[in-house]
């Protein structure tokens, strides 16, 4: 138990760290570990990855320039394709956000996941982010998958996973975030890849 506890708080710990790490546009360093060596074994190139960054950024923020307090928003970019979730208080918000996303520089897609409903509350985002903890935490265990392959978003109890990965992958990640305690529903919003491609991505 408590060498799991361990585990499931250095992965939040570098998930967060990470954020903070791009944010910046500094290399970081933890426990001996490059955070920078990320961007290598990732499946985007390293202009798509800054390019997600920055569509998070400015989509959070003329999400809050149209909407205001009114919802509860957040944006997640994967080679350029936007998941939206969250809350929202009507249709035509949910729709107005939508609109404004698109329009921010790279954003290839949208897949709007947003609720019409009130607010979650800090109880609630407290609980998926440590969901969100755990997913990350049984990916790195398995062995026949690349957990950096994977980007993970929780939303009330539903895990939505994106990622550029084969048909394989995409089935063995889902079925692992179903195992995990909380999970309520997963949504996966992956590109497909052949093995071919897997391949040829971890050969270079």
């Amino acid at each position: 138990m408590k060498i799991a506890t361990q585990r499931l708080l250095t992965t939040l710990t570098l998930s967060a760290c990470l954020c903070a790490a791009l944010s910046a546009c500094a290399p970081l360093v933890v426990g001996g570990f490059a955070m920078g060596t990320l961007m290598a074994t990732d499946r985007r190139t390293a202009g798509t990855q800054v390019e997600d960054e920055g569509i998070e950024l400015r989509g959070a923020g003329r999400i809050r320039d149209n909407l205001g307090e009114r919802g509860h928003v957040n944006v997640a970019s994967y080679n350029r394709q936007v998941l939206l979730t969250g809350e929202v208080p009507s249709a035509q918000d949910k729709q107005l956000v939508e609109q404004v996303v698109a329009k921010v520089e790279n954003v290839r897609s949208i897949v709007n996941e947003l609720e019409v409903a009130e607010k979650s509350s800090l109880t609630q985002r407290s609980s998926d982010v440590l969901i969100t903890g755990k997913v990350r935490a049984s990916l790195v265990d398995a062995k026949d998958l690349f957990a950096t392959a994977f980007k993970i978003v929780t939303e009330r109890g539903t895990v939505h996973i994106m990622g550029r990965v084969t048909q394989r992958e995409a089935n063995r990640a889902a079925d692992i975030a179903r195992g995990v305690d909380g999970v309520k529903k997963v949504v996966r919003i992956v590109e497909i890849i052949s093995e071919e491609e897997l391949q040829s991505l971890t050969t270079k």
